[in-house]
């Protein structure tokens, strides 16, 4: 008789396709995992997420949105701290670059008429939410 181990692999293979006791297996794995995820973990990837998403709706010209990448920006600043410790520097470098970005892109709008903004506001808060460069043009 084969070791359960060594078919596990091979679930839904020929042999045993049918077997209710692959689907527990299954569950069971799955639940093992979730059991594993740390919520610090799943920040950091959402912050990531986020941050693309801002750098998409500045740098790309069919999709600038300012008022959607500040969202952006301040979320991801906001989830600093609440991500593991060594990314918290990568991740505050990210937000500085997209502030950077967003400050050149701001300041072009304010003397270009402005891009597209879509759905979010015609231009962006003056106030800082907090402590970043949230002062384009100077």
């Amino acid at each position: 008789m084969p070791d359960p181990e060594e078919t596990q692999g091979h679930a839904g293979g020929a042999e045993g396709g049918g077997e209710p006791q692959s689907e527990e297996e299954l569950r069971a794995q799955l639940e093992e995992e979730i059991r594993k995820v740390r919520i610090e973990d799943v920040v950091l990837q959402s912050a990531v997420s986020i941050l693309n998403l801002a750098a998409r709706r500045i740098a790309k010209e069919d999709e600038r949105d300012l008022g959607q990448a500040k969202v952006g920006i301040d979320a991801a600043r906001a989830l600093t701290d609440l991500v593991p410790e060594q990314a918290q520097a990568q991740l505050r470098q990210a937000v500085s670059e997209l502030q950077l970005m967003y400050a050149k892109h701001a300041g072009e709008g304010d003397a270009g008429g402005g891009e597209e903004q879509g759905d979010g506001p015609e231009s962006p808060p003056e106030k800082p939410g907090g402590s970043g460069l949230w002062t384009p043009g100077g």
